[in-house]
C-alpha cells in the first residue's frame, strides 16, 4: 500500500499495555516504509534502566517525565510509526506532541488484555492486585484520553497483526478523506 495519503506524517499508536502497539506498529512501519520507534525502548536505551527499575527507584511520576522528554525528541521526525507507553495520554503536555501526527487508539477488550498479560511480569503497574481490576481501573482513567485519538481501531477476536495494520491504514484513509481538519495536520 502506498503511504502517499499520509504525506510523511507520523503515526502515534496509543492504547492499553498489551494492546499490540509495538507489534502493529512494526507491521505499519514495514507496510508504509516508515521507521518504527517504541518509546519504551528509547527510555530503556537512554536511561540504561528497565522500565521496572525506573518505577521502583524513581517512581511513576519520574517515568512519565522521561516519557515526555522522549516524545519531545521523536515528534519532529517524519515518516515514523511511534508506539507509545499505555499511560502516555495521561499528561496533557504530551498531546501537543501527539497532535503533530495522527493518533490511533488500538482498542482491545479487558478480556483480551487479560489473556495477553496474565503471565507478563514485566509491567510495573500490574505487579500487585487483581489483574482484571487493575486493567479496568487503568482503562477507566485513560479511556477519555484514548478517545481523543484521530482514529480508533477495535480489535476483533483472533485477528492477525497484519490484518489489523491493514485495517488501521484503511481507517486512516477514511478519517483523512472525511475530516478536512485532519489534512491540516498532514500539511505541517
Amino acid at each position: 500500500m502506498t503511504a502517499e495519503f499520509l504525506k510523511g506524517t507520523n503515526l502515534y499508536l496509543v492504547g492499553m499495555m498489551g494492546a499490540g502497539k509495538t507489534t502493529i506498529g512494526k507491521h505499519l512501519a514495514h507496510t508504509l516504509n516508515y521507521r518504527f520507534i517504541d518509546t519504551d525502548d528509547v527510555i530503556v536505551q537512554a536511561t540504561g534502566q528497565s522500565i521496572n527499575q525506573i518505577f521502583a527507584e524513581q517512581g511513576e511520576a519520574a517515568f512519565r517525565d522521561i516519557e515526555t522528554q522522549v516524545l519531545a525528541q521523536v515528534a519532529p521526525y517524519t515518516r515514523t510509526v511511534i508506539a507509545t507507553g499505555g499511560g502516555m495520554v495521561i499528561k496533557q503536555e504530551n498531546w501537543s506532541y501527539l497532535q503533530s501526527g495522527l493518533v490511533v487508539w488500538l482498542n482491545v477488550s479487558i478480556d483480551e488484555l487479560m489473556m495477553r498479560l496474565s503471565r507478563d511480569k514485566s509491567r510495573p503497574l500490574l505487579k500487585q492486585g487483581n489483574l482484571r481490576n487493575k486493567l479496568t481501573t487503568l482503562l477507566e482513567q485513560r479511556q477519555n484520553r484514548y478517545a481523543q485519538a484521530d482514529a480508533t481501531v477495535v480489535y476483533k477476536s483472533g485477528e492477525k497483526a497484519s490484518a489489523i495494520a491493514k485495517r488501521t491504514l484503511a481507517t486512516l484513509q477514511t478519517v483523512i478523506a472525511e475530516n478536512p481538519a485532519t489534512s491540516t495536520t498532514l500539511d505541517h
